[in-house]
């Protein structure tokens, strides 16, 4: 498919710092490509930029910027067929990892120019009256997100998510969630509640659990019912992009710090549903996250959004014989 007249949405506020445009032009320029950009300012930028890229007869949208900002993006593509192209510009990039696309921009540039590049259709979630690619978040993920404020995470990049959940680490909330899935009432309690499209943790490979697929048109549910200390650990380690040993290290530090949680049973209690339409109500009110942006503490409803968007990822690799 010819990739003549691409449009860039640039999120200005993005997690990282490179040059941006000098990087386009070469990419762009050595490819004979036509492109332009947008800037955005303030929420509802992207979606209505990716829409007016999309009626101009654009080749492709390509977005500059994190996970929430890609969400918004393909938010404004769904009901056309201009594939979406992402050049990870945030501090996590989860989606990116999710689809195997190169971390650095001159790498997700040149993806765009590649004839060998192939689309792939992927399911979106609505939560309320937005959208998103990767998951809601409701309890500690959540907090997790809103205690990492911009300058923590320009200062330390994923480590700030680290921070924030040590914050919340030790006295995790417990709520009863009151969920509807697909005209099936639910009642339970736990610390956290995921309703999720993909369930990657923002390295290759690691998903919270292997059955999520980002194409499968079914949202998948997941309570964790207790908190434990190295449970969360384990899961906010492996979102920071830590190894074990510094996890585990890590983890000792902290158990020093606060000696009286130390001898504590390490244990994790899940339930797990999957559903195309999900209702909760959380008590007490927990706040909500979408693709790290904060919805608030409110009542939601969720439906999946089946192959509704086509993003251009990198060519499969042949198996290798024997």
């Amino acid at each position: 498919m010819p990739r003549r007249r691409v449009h860039v949405v640039i999120n200005p506020a993005a997690g990282q710092d490179e040059p941006i445009l000098n990087t386009l032009n070469r990419v762009f320029q050595e490819a004979e490509i036509d492109w332009d950009i947008s800037l955005t300012k303030q929420a509802g930028d992207a979606r209505q930029q990716a829409q007016i890229a999309a009626q101009s007869g654009v080749d492709i949208v390509a977005v500059y910027g994190g996970d929430g900002t890609v969400a918004e993006v393909a938010s404004g593509l769904l009901g056309t067929s201009i594939p979406l192209a992402i050049l990870p510009g945030g501090t996590a990039n989860v989606l990116s990892v999710e689809l195997g696309i190169p971390a650095t921009l001159p790498l997700a540039c040149q993806l765009i120019c590649d004839p060998k590049a192939t689309i792939r259709k992927m399911d979106m979630g609505q939560v309320n009256d937005h959208y998103f690619m990767l998951r809601v978040g409701i309890g500690f993920e959540a907090a997790m997100v809103e205690n990492a404020d911009r300058g923590l995470k320009d200062k330390y990049g994923v480590f700030a998510y680290l921070w924030s959940a040590m914050q919340n680490l030790y006295k995790p909330e417990v709520a009863r969630y009151q969920l509807i899935i697909d005209g099936k009432q639910i009642e339970t309690e736990g610390v956290n509640c995921m309703i999720a499209n993909s369930g990657n943790m923002g390295q290759a490979g690691l998903n919270f659990l292997p059955s999520i697929n980002v194409s499968d048109g079914l949202l998948d549910i997941i309570v964790v019912q207790e908190a434990s200390l190295r449970t969360f650990f384990d899961v906010i380690g492996s979102i920071a992009g830590l190894k074990q040993v510094e996890s585990d290290q890590l983890l000792q530090a902290s158990l020093r710090d606060k000696a009286d949680n130390a001898g504590q049973p390490a244990t994790q209690s899940l339930q797990y549903w999957q559903g195309r339409e999900v209702s909760l109500v959380t008590d007490p009110p927990q706040t909500i996250q979408f693709d790290g942006e904060i919805l608030g503490k409110v009542a939601i409803q969720c439906k999946i959004i089946p192959q509704a968007i086509s993003i251009l990822v990198p060519p499969v690799q042949p198996v290798a014989a024997g």
